[in-house]
Order: C-alpha cells, then structure tokens, then sequence
C-alpha cells in the first residue's frame, strides 16, 4: 500500500503561539529562546500535531504551555527520560527536551548522560543561567567558584560542571553553544541541531535578569565581545579580535594564542573540523579564563556533528528480529511464566 507524504499547510510563527499568558519575568532571555523556536518551526518541515515538547521543572520548564504543540511538562530532572519512552514508542514525531541547567545537571544529571550515550533523535536545549532562577537564587551546578548567592553566604565551594565537556565525554554526536543575546546565530544552531539524527544537545547562555544579571556579560558586550568569544564555522580557521588580529594554532595536541600580525598567517591557524572528536574536547575546554593574555576566547558555534546509529532504530530493528525467530508474543502467556506452583 502507498504511503502518501503529508502535506503540511503554510505556518507562520504565530501556529506555533500558544493563548497562554507567558509568564517570566520582563526581560527575561527566555523570551527570545521562546521566540526563535517558534520561528523555526514553520519551517522543519513537521505537521504541529507530530512535534512535541517535553520539559522538566524550573523557569525554562514552562515552555511547553507557550508553545501550540503538544507539550509535556514533567518531573524535575526526568525530561530526558520521558522523551526517550515518547521517542521510541512514536519515532516519527520531532521531540524536543527544554531543560535549565539546574534541572538538568543536578537530579537530572544521569538523565542527560544516558540520553546522550544512548544517542535518542531528540532536540534537547539546556537553559544555561548559572543559577537557580524559579526557586529565587541559590547557587546552582554552572554557578561558578566563589560566587554568592542565597544559599552559598559565603561563596560557593563547588567546581561547576562543563556542559560541553560533558557532552563530549558522554560521546554525545551533536553538541553547539549559542546566547540568547543573539538570536540569529542561535536560530541557526537549532536548526542545525533538528537536522542532526540523534541527540542534539544545545547550550544556551541565557541571561536571568532577576538572581544572574549580567553572567554572560563577557561575550555579549559589544565593546568585549569580539575579543572573548570566538564563533565556530566549518572548515574555517579559528579567529577572533575586533579586528580579527587573534587566531588559534595547535602546538601538536596544544592550542595557543597568537597574533595575526606577529609572524603567523591563517594557514598557520586551526581549521575547526566538527567530525573531530579529539578537537572538539579541546574546544570544551576553553572554559575556565577567558583573558587574551592568559586564556582562550569562549567558542559559539557547532563543537561536534558525527551521525552514528539512533537507539530508537536499533530497538525497533532488534524487536522486528526477535518476532522473525520466536513469533508475535504472547502477553498472558509471558505473565503466567513456564514455572508454576500452587501454594496450599
């Protein structure tokens, strides 16, 4: 029997809005995160009725209810294993997990490590704020050393997780970084994370104006930006600078700083290659210091893209095997068991 393509009608942005009030806070980054999904909706190609989205507990959470999708909000933490079960029962659909950082990396760290290595095809955007915004300001896993807050008085003693490095580690197939300071380059990375089959992972610095204002500061300033951010492109080399005087070079396995007009040349620089998984690790570690002088610019951009095999198609390929050799199962007949006894 023929199976006919769905024709989808013409959305705009507007399809994809929920009647629900959106409730953050003014100025909050989530509203331009919110905003760029829904403008890229329209155009992935999905039917609204086949894309779903699937969200923990914290201020990013309520993302679901403004979005005019199907929507899950679910337990704190367990986003990710939620959209593993709705992914593998309905393969078909365009499952998307919206998590903050706290929500993902503290209850729900091994949630998202499993989704990762596993390599379910699902969209999964990390809120990144570096702290604890619906609960009113503790410190959370991304709040850096030191930092005060209502629940570390004196400084926070914790070493804060790495998101990418994270990732890289749990051999995760896509991972990008974006802000939502700006919004046109962010938009690209979600539409390059759809388009990747298997989990996508996306961290997006989002600034919390109430309990963080101000966290990502360094890569959004317009007079520090260009000198302490430094933005991936396929097969190009690694510049940056106000006047693209910066570049990084590999000493062997060892990246460093050098001046474009001090000896070194663009074919002396790094080519940035997002199938290399060795590279990509070095680039999740440009994290810690951020200075020209003794440190490395903050990478935005696609670390990493490499398809391997989804769990979902591997499952389902697994099951169909299993029914060619022993049958379509019996469920009375798995519950009775070949054992038996009576109990007098």
């Amino acid at each position: 029997m023929e199976v006919k393509e769905k024709q989808l009608p013409e959305y705009s942005s507007k399809d994809f809005s929920s009647d629900q009030d959106v409730r953050w806070c003014p100025g909050c980054g989530d509203y331009t995160i919110l905003k760029q999904v829904q403008n890229l909706m329209p155009d992935i190609g999905v039917a609204k009725e086949d894309i779903v989205f699937v969200a923990g507990i914290g201020c990013s959470s309520r993302f679901p209810y403004y979005m005019d999708t199907y929507g899950i909000h679910s337990i704190h933490g367990r986003a990710p294993a939620v959209a593993t079960g709705l992914k593998i029962a309905r393969p078909e659909l365009s499952v998307w997990v919206i998590t903050g950082d706290g929500d993902s990396l503290s209850i729900g760290g091994n949630h998202l490590i499993h989704a990762l290595r596993r390599n379910v095809d699902l969209n999964i955007l990390l809120f990144n704020n570096e702290i604890y915004g619906l609960t009113k300001g503790q410190y959370s896993p991304t709040s850096p050393e030191g930092m005060v807050t209502k629940s570390t008085p004196f400084g926070s003693l914790d070493h804060p997780f790495n998101p990418a490095a994270l990732a890289i580690g749990a051999d995760a197939g896509f991972f990008a970084r974006a802000m939502d300071r700006d919004p046109k380059h962010m938009r690209s990375i979600m539409e390059r994370a759809h388009k990747h089959k298997g989990t996508s992972l996306v961290e997006i610095y989002q600034n919390c104006i109430v309990f963080n204002d101000g966290a990502f500061e360094s890569y959004t300033d317009k007079k520090l930006r260009d000198d302490t951010s430094i933005y991936l492109e396929q097969g190009e080399p690694l510049i940056f600078g106000k006047e693209s005087q910066f570049g990084i070079r590999l000493d062997g396995h060892k990246p460093e700083v050098v001046s474009l007009s001090g000896g070194f040349s663009k074919d002396d620089l790094w080519i940035h290659d997002e199938t290399d998984h060795f590279k990509a690790y070095i680039l999740s570690r440009f994290f810690d210091n951020n200075s020209i002088e003794g440190g490395f610019p903050r990478p935005f951009g696609v670390f990493y893209d490499v398809q391997k095999p989804t769990y979902e198609d591997q499952l389902h390929s697994q099951m169909n095997m299993a029914v060619e050799i022993r049958g379509e199962g019996d469920l009375d007949a798995l519950l009775a068991g070949s054992e038996t006894w009576v109990v007098k």
